[in-house]
């Protein structure tokens, strides 16, 4: 997988080819965090943010530089008319490129080292279970039962999960009942 200067130096090849050196610079980084998106840009950033899932490409390394292609498109189209979605201005680009859909089919991928870490909050009056990955940061209340905001009334109580273990795959209602 190429690094990050490498990807830099893959841009500016692009850039040269099929916009004639007119996208605007973009910084290129690998967001370890995407699951089920293969690329992202962020328009706010300066200069605008090109991220790359590096778990899709580690397992489809021929898909980057199409992905990388259409970020570019975005970035390129952002600078000339504002627009930031998949209309006929990018599926024109894209033709002009040889991509053929804005979709990829890289499928979703796990994460690079999966916390086994999780946390259900549970409201003891209305029962209400929210799970979550990370720890909240401050005190909270239920959504439910305190509409305008922080409710000290209706606390949250914070459980760990501590284990899980496989229990077998889903099946239908009627199925588990024809079990018992």
């Amino acid at each position: 997988m190429p690094t990050e200067t490498e990807l830099q130096l893959l841009f500016a090849e692009l850039n040269n080819f099929y916009f004639n050196g007119e996208t605007p610079v973009c910084r290129i980084r690998y967001n370890a965090r995407f699951s089920n998106s293969a690329g992202r840009i962020t328009y706010s950033t300066k200069p605008v943010l090109i991220e790359l899932s590096a778990k899709h490409f580690r397992d489809h390394p021929e898909a980057l530089r199409e992905t990388l292609l259409h970020e570019m498109i975005h970035a390129w189209l952002y600078d000339r008319t504002g627009d930031t979605g998949h209309g006929a201005d990018f599926r024109k680009k894209m033709a002009e490129c040889g991509l053929t859909s804005i979709y990829h089919d890289l499928g979703n991928v796990k994460p690079f080292n999966e916390s086994a870490k999780r946390y259900i909050l549970r409201c003891e009056h209305c029962a209400l279970e929210i799970l979550r990955r990370r720890l909240p940061r401050a005190a909270m209340s239920c959504g439910r039962c305190s509409k305008q905001g922080y409710d000290p009334r209706f606390p949250l109580t914070l459980l760990e999960v501590t284990e899980t273990r496989e229990l077998g795959v889903t099946v239908p209602r009627a199925a588990f009942k024809s079990q018992r």
